[in-house]
């Protein structure tokens, strides 16, 4: 792991969406919880407060400390799937329990985190090389239009099909 991840602020339930995301992911686990130390405002005090965990090998950090800080799509997980099924299937799990979709691959759990599920392959599409401006054109024009991204949809749409 490098010397860079992310921490991620909760109002109450950092723990619960730790172990909702490492239910989801393979390679992923709790790490360690902290307990809240007595005095610590939006806490209460032997609550979880800071958990660490990896999310397929990826460390982060999340905290339970108030609602004084929200989460929000200024800062989003990318899932990079290798076919449709992945796609289904993690788009289907995230949205779990009153997570709502957004668009262009976007969603919002029901904690409030966001998450792009996208075909590993979506940059090629998209930017490529620049071999063929008017197939990524074509390509980002299928992608705007979708929610959930059908990968099939997205291919033709670069074939000009």
């Amino acid at each position: 792991m490098g010397i860079i991840h992310p921490h991620l602020w909760y109002d109450d339930n950092a723990l619960e969406a730790a172990e909702f995301y490492v239910s989801i992911f393979p390679r992923s686990r709790i790490l360690s919880v902290v307990e809240a130390p007595a005095g610590v405002p939006g806490t209460t005090e032997g609550a979880p407060f800071i958990v660490r965990y990896e999310l397929d090998g990826q460390l982060v950090e999340a905290i339970s400390a108030g609602p004084s800080q929200k989460l929000d799509a200024a800062f989003s997980f990318v899932v990079e799937c290798a076919d449709q099924e992945e796609i289904d299937r993690y788009w289907d799990a995230l949205l779990a329990g009153g997570g709502r979709e957004v668009a262009c691959g976007w969603l919002t759990d029901r904690f409030g985190l966001s998450w792009q599920v996208v075909p590993a392959h979506l940059g090629d599409l998209l930017f490529g090389s620049g071999d063929d401006p008017a197939a990524h054109a074509r390509a980002t024009a299928a992608m705007l239009s979708q929610t959930k991204l059908d990968i099939a949809a997205l291919e033709a749409a670069y074939r000009g099909e």
